[in-house]
């Protein structure tokens, strides 16, 4: 069969003139000879507001039941965008993820995928139906659901697409592509025709809301191409994949910002073999994930420890330090800070010298001031306060000319 998975994010599905407006283009797709697989987020704003509802009754619920809880968003959506494909004449059926084989494990709110079957999805593509999956969704061993995390519909289409070795996946959205940087922040953002895996996962981890990291991760293990696209125009949009042409000419791909960081800070460390390893243990074994990392030169024994974790991991990491702190003789707990990460990305970097230096050289030159850095080998990052985070990502698609 000449399957195609199509996911629409939340943006995409967000009112039912929307819905309608998706259910059409399913339409056509299927009139060309597609045997189409929808994934599907919550409406826009749903799940934001039922984790609200969840935080009204409990500062802290419990993550298995929250995951209960968020799944409802995605299977409003495949009823509705099933009740509009039919409406139009079109067979559909809805699959929530367990129903379409994507069995989890790990962490709930934060579960990996440990494979995909698929279900009856070709079943029901060979009788002619578009089958429309809940996306951010599977369940574990124990029969309970789970999520993916925020943008998780993304990594439940790669995965699908992957499952049932599709011809092509595409992933619908509000803007036509992958740009350069955030058009909101910078207006003369270009858009990247196309990118490779490496690029693009630098980019989402460094705060690129286009892609979730995981489902860029997972592409680029499975060598599974997809396409990003706006949901709201028929322009092609960006080509992820293996190896693009010309793109080790590209000193700089795209400058990336993540305003969604904080600044967990540790004082009076014991400067001993260990000491560190036992702060990141600790954040492991809490599930939180774990930054850019500086630890000053100790004095009088004792150092100090700085790494950040995205704010919504702030609660659940502080509230496991301060427990492993609890002996006052480990270190303490300082004050956290919300701070802005700005990336600048390319494999140009590996062959080129100066990267750094133009960076820095730019940020100094509109005073900004760099609170901590970090580098890869195709990436720079550097911390900066809140309120500077937008212009630093101006001033650094200046730098390497990337609205020419």
């Amino acid at each position: 069969m000449n399957i195609i998975v199509k996911k629409f994010g939340g943006t995409s599905v967000g009112d039912v003139d929307r819905i309608k407006k998706v259910a059409r283009r399913v339409k056509k797709s299927q009139a060309e000879g597609h045997a189409v697989v929808v994934v599907v987020s919550a409406r826009a704003g749903v799940t934001n507001s039922l984790i609200e509802r969840a935080k009204a009754i409990q500062k802290n619920p419990a993550d298995r039941e929250l995951d209960v809880l968020m799944t409802c968003g995605e299977q409003e959506t495949i009823a509705l965008l099933c009740m509009a494909l039919d409406a139009i004449g079109v067979e559909a059926v809805s699959r929530t993820g367990w129903q379409a084989g994507i069995i989890t494990e790990g962490l709930h709110a934060k579960s990996r995928i440990r494979e995909v079957s698929g279900g009856d999805i070709r079943k029901q593509l060979k009788a002619g139906k578009v089958v429309v999956v809940a996306g951010f969704q599977g369940v574990n061993d124990h029969g309970d659901l789970t999520t993916f995390g925020r943008g998780g519909s993304d990594l439940s289409a790669i995965a699908l697409a992957g499952a049932l070795r599709a011809k092509g996946c595409q992933i619908f959205t509000d803007v036509e592509g992958v740009f350069t940087a955030d058009p909101r922040i910078v207006p003369k953002a270009t858009k990247i025709e196309a990118i490779n895996y490496e690029e693009m996962l630098e980019l989402a981890s460094s705060g690129s809301k286009v892609m979730q990291t995981r489902a860029v991760e997972f592409a680029q293990k499975h060598n599974i191409p997809f396409e990003v696209r706006s949901t709201f125009s028929t322009k092609p949009g960006t080509s992820v994949k293996k190896k693009v042409k010309s793109l080790e000419d590209t000193l700089v791909s795209g400058v990336a910002i993540d305003k969604n960081q904080v600044r967990v800070s540790i004082t009076e460390l014991p400067d001993r073999p260990g000491a560190a390893a036992a702060i990141f243990k600790v954040m492991a074994e809490s599930g939180v994930i774990v930054d850019m990392i500086v630890q000053n030169v100790a004095r009088n024994g004792k150092a100090n420890l700085t790494f950040t974790v995205p704010s919504e991991d702030a609660f659940r990491a502080e509230k496991a330090l301060k427990e492993h702190f609890a002996d006052g003789a480990s270190g303490k707990l300082g004050k956290s800070t919300n701070i802005a990460k700005v990336s600048v990305v390319g494999v140009g970097m590996r062959s080129h010298s100066g990267v750094a230096s133009a960076f820095f050289e730019a940020l100094a030159n509109a005073g900004i001031n760099m609170l901590m850095i970090s580098t890869s080998e195709i990436k720079i990052s550097v911390a900066v306060s809140p309120d500077q985070g937008d212009e630093a990502t101006r001033v650094a698609h200046v730098a390497f000319g990337l609205g020419k």
